[in-house]
């Protein structure tokens, strides 16, 4: 039989500090110090109940709180716990309606906060909204919290730091610009987490010079907003920019966090830039950065898209941990540079391990099948997917289908799969179709293929584009200048090509007939150059 610490009259919390009876509460001491999942917290709760230390408020509130707002949270049996307390007061109230805020389902925060004020004795304070109208912002309510902020200005609460910036990040998360610099004004009188939430909400809308212009003007910052800043250059495309202001956060001796070193990462796998990559890759290994999943996949990833696939197989062999983020990555890296049979062979792997495959690892491995032509395994693993791991095949792994048909001239199978699929075809499919036409100088098909490109009213100049190429490949060559004479009269223009290349650490980029690169006289005058010289050796060979 367990042993009793408790009376089972303990002695009422106002009558000593919260924190000395948790202390004198072996269970409650437990909670405290070494509870760590939500398994234990039900062996504990047991026994609180048995003990009936769980009639004490300050008892009741500990294990709601573990529940609610820990790391291992659990919302529903916190809700539970929250029923079953009698007469709630303030701390039960604001600890529920903080973790419905941090839920999936931030509406039932809203919800709790309405039943409070209508059916309570007890009263919302400071420290309730924040997490209200963080439940907006989650929402994209700003137009309902507009409503509470009301009640703030009339509570006279409008100068509470953490009400403040709630307030401003409720406005700004949702897009509501206007009234976010209204209340955040010329910053002066806001706190760092107010500079920051301005910055990456406008960097999330892709206000991304808005928000550099307010990095700018900081007055004090912080990892937060180096990251903010550089994950918004990311997200919006921006790899250049995003390298270029790490190189500044260097000068001005700020420790990346393990957030901004993912940013880069991705920033380098973007823009081709290995070495870029590698010295990032080198840093964390000086500095003992944990290699958590996140890290390793965005390692695999860079390298991968890099072309250095042997460094890829190295993090992921040498890796103490992998995600299925990880494996998804390398098999998709392996498919991509012609890897094909080993692509399958690291799948059959997966299959073997404690991870299921998901959808984006039948993308990959269709893919790996698109590059090395196995169409008979493609056509496995289609139907792999579907009847073994049950998933719904999407746009994206008909397009692959569709792709390891074209490419090895099975074009009217890659016809048949177009017109059975669920969904409407892309351009890429179509794309893709009018390619393997080109290949394959099927100019019917290509027709076909042209038309439907073009009446998606996307993409019209690749549909002219690319059925120009089809007739030229099937030596039709006054249709093929008829496409492109069609172009210009409708003044269609081509979508100039780019490339990127990394030399000595900086990436130069390059468009098709631009001349705004600073030293493209002197790379024009080496191309004629070498034009000459390569003509002189083919003379003297003669």
């Amino acid at each position: 039989m367990a042993p009793c610490f408790c009376s089972l009259n303990p002695l009422p919390s106002s009558s000593t500090s919260i924190s000395q009876f948790i202390s004198d509460q072996p269970y409650l001491s437990i909670l405290e110090t070494k509870c760590s999942t939500i398994k234990d917290l039900q062996i504990i709760h047991a026994q609180i109940i048995k003990t009936g230390l769980i009639k004490d408020t300050i008892a009741a509130s500990r294990l709601l709180s573990f529940a609610a707002t820990s790391p291992a949270a659990d919302i529903s049996y916190a809700f539970k716990l929250f029923n079953q307390t009698q007469n709630p007061n303030l701390f039960t109230w604001n600890t529920i309606i903080r973790g419905f805020s941090r839920s999936s389902n931030p509406r039932m925060a809203i919800s709790l906060f309405i039943d409070m004020l209508i059916h309570s004795s007890v009263d919302p304070e400071r420290l309730t909204y924040p997490s209200v109208f963080k439940a907006y912002a989650e929402l994209g309510l700003a137009g309902n919290g507009a409503q509470l902020h009301g009640r703030i200005l009339k509570l006279g609460l409008q100068f509470d730091v953490y009400i403040r910036n709630s307030i401003v990040h409720m406005y700004a998360n949702c897009g509501y610009f206007g009234e976010a610099i209204q209340l955040f004004g010329d910053g002066e009188d806001m706190d760092v987490v107010a500079w920051n939430t301005m910055i990456l909400s406008l960097a999330k809308f892709g206000n991304i010079g808005n928000a550099r212009a307010l990095f700018d003007e900081m007055p004090h910052r912080n990892s937060v907003s180096w990251n903010n800043m550089i994950s918004g250059y990311v997200r919006t495309g921006k790899w250049v920019e995003a390298l270029d202001l790490f190189r500044i956060m260097q000068t001005e001796k700020m420790k990346p966090s393990e957030f901004i070193l993912v940013s880069l990462l991705n920033a380098s796998a973007n823009l081709g830039a290995l070495n870029q990559g590698e010295w990032i890759h080198d840093y964390i290994i000086k500095n003992k950065v944990e290699l958590n999943v996140i890290m390793i996949t965005s390692l695999i990833n860079m390298y991968c898209k890099c072309g250095s696939i042997e460094r890829a197989c190295q993090v992921f062999e040498s890796s103490p941990i992998k995600g299925l983020s990880s494996w998804n990555s390398m098999i998709m890296g392996l498919a991509i540079h012609g890897h094909g049979n080993e692509a399958i062979e690291l799948f059959s792997k997966l299959e073997s391990s404690i991870f299921n495959p998901d959808s984006v690892t039948f993308i990959g491995v269709l893919m790996a099948c698109s590059h090395s032509r196995l169409v008979e395994k493609a056509k496995f693993y289609f139907s792999l997917m579907t009847e073994r791991y049950k998933i719904e095949p999407s746009i994206k792994h008909y397009g692959c289908m569709i792709d390891v048909l074209g490419r090895s001239g099975l074009l009217e199978e890659a016809k048949i799969v177009i017109l059975s699929m669920p969904m409407k075809p892309d351009g890429v499919i179509w794309g893709s179709l009018l390619s393997s036409c080109r290949i394959h100088g099927d100019v019917k098909m290509g027709e076909w293929a042209s038309r439907n490109l073009v009446d998606l009213g996307e993409g019209e100049s690749c549909g002219h584009v690319l059925l120009s190429n089809v007739y030229a490949s099937g030596g039709e060559f006054e249709m093929a200048i008829r496409e492109r004479m069609l172009m210009k009269e409708k003044e269609i223009e081509k979508i100039p090509g780019c490339s990127l290349i990394e030399v000595n650490g900086e990436v130069h980029e390059f468009v098709s007939s631009g001349r705004l690169h600073p030293k493209v006289d002197e790379i024009h005058n080496l191309l004629k150059n070498l034009t000459l010289l390569l003509h002189d050796v083919k003379s003297f060979n003669l």
